[in-house]
Order: structure tokens, then sequence, then C-alpha cells
């Protein structure tokens, strides 16, 4: 009895003399706890988000192909509602109406003018004047009365009373759809009101805006080529 309890008061005395050594021990093992619990928690935190802007980079890039693409229906309807147009402002200055507002809406709705670049090539265009790439070139030759544009008497205010489009080739093979983009090319007819038809050629680049809309980019028109 007298041996075990020397032999814990001698051990008793070891841990308090080395009671030093056993503090910063604890004190070690405790900061290389903390030390691992936050490299744990950061690395976690770290593939937590990644897998939340992965998740959210996938979503928006479906979304944007699926509001993105454009059909062969919307490319026909744009070009039939471009048609329309050009009628209704012809209609509209008959009538007495403000024309020229309405034509300024047409850019708006169905040119790009108002969110970026439109290269625009008027069929009676000319001279210095014969690319209308700004929405004021391009109200001019559809409306005159701009004195920039002396030469521009109206062309929508003939007034056409009937306008119609066809694409090259049969059924929509003068349609081609890369995405957002579409690109027609054909004819379009125009009829005054004294009945008399003209032809022009006609190139059409639409591109589809976030809103689901498309608008044209590029408008290329001119007279058929006849030789002499």
């Amino acid at each position: 009895m007298k041996k075990q309890r020397r032999f814990n008061l001698e051990y008793l005395d070891l841990i308090i003399s080395d009671k030093t050594t056993i503090i910063k021990m604890k004190k070690t093992i405790q900061l290389a706890t903390l030390v691992g619990l936050i490299l744990t928690a950061s690395c976690k935190n770290e593939t937590d988000t990644k897998k939340i802007d992965l998740s959210k980079i996938d979503s928006v890039g479906a979304d944007t192909t699926e509001v993105m693409n454009i059909t062969e229906q919307e490319v026909n309807d744009a070009q039939q509602a471009w048609c329309d147009a050009l009628v209704k402002i012809g209609k509209i200055h008959s009538e007495g109406g403000d024309a020229k507002t309405f034509a300024l809406q047409v850019l708006s709705n169905a040119y790009n003018y108002d969110e970026g670049k439109v290269f625009f090539k008027p069929t009676l265009a000319y001279g210095n004047n014969t690319f209308r790439n700004t929405k004021e070139g391009a109200l001019a030759y559809f409306v005159g009365g701009d004195p920039n544009f002396p030469e521009d008497k109206g062309f929508a205010l003939t007034p056409w009373v009937k306008a119609r489009y066809d694409n090259a080739g049969e059924g929509n093979n003068g349609i081609q759809i890369y995405g957002d983009i579409a690109i027609t090319m054909g004819n379009v007819w125009v009829t005054d009101k004294n009945g008399k038809e003209v032809m022009v050629d006609k190139t059409f680049v639409f591109k589809k805006g976030k809103d689901g809309k498309l608008k044209l980019i590029v408008h290329k028109s001119a007279l058929p080529y006849s030789p002499k």
C-alpha cells in the first residue's frame, strides 16, 4: 500500500513538475486543430461556391440558347411585317396623318438602330448618301424632308398600296439561320395606287434581341439588272 502511494505521489510530482510542457503541448494541439478546421471550412466553402457558379453559368447558357434561336416562321413574319409597315406609312400620309412619327416607330421596331449598328443600302439612294447607317438617314429615305438628304422625296410616301415578298429558291431555301442571326435573299414587289408593280432585289439580315424580337442589322436593296 505504501509502495502504491509512493508511486502515485511520484507520478503526481512528475506531472506537476512538467506542467509547463503539458500546457504548451495542449496549446499546440488546440492551435493545430483550429487551423485544420479553418482550412476544411475554407475548402468546403470554395467547393460549394464553385458548384453554385457553375450551376448558374449552365442555367444562363441554356436559357440564352433557347431564347435566341430564330425560327423560319419568325423570319417570314418579320419580312411580312416590313412590307405591311411600308404600305401603312404611305396610307397614313395619304390620309393626312403623321407619317414621320409612325416611320420612326417602324425604324425602332424593325431595325437595330437603337441598340447597335445597321447597314442599310436603299433602292434609290446614290452618291455620298448611298448608305444609310444612321436612323436619321433611314428616316429621310422613307419620308423625306431632311435637308441633309435633299435628294430624298420619301420612298414610302408614293404611296404603295400593296407589298409582298418572296425568298429565293423553293420553300424556305432563301433563308439561312445561324442561332440568333437569319439571312434572307429574294425579291419584294410593291404596287402603287395606279396598279403599277415594281420588283426590287432584297437581302435582309435579322438579329434576335434579348426581348425575343427580330430586327434588321443589314438591309440591301437594288433594282434588278437589265442589260441593254
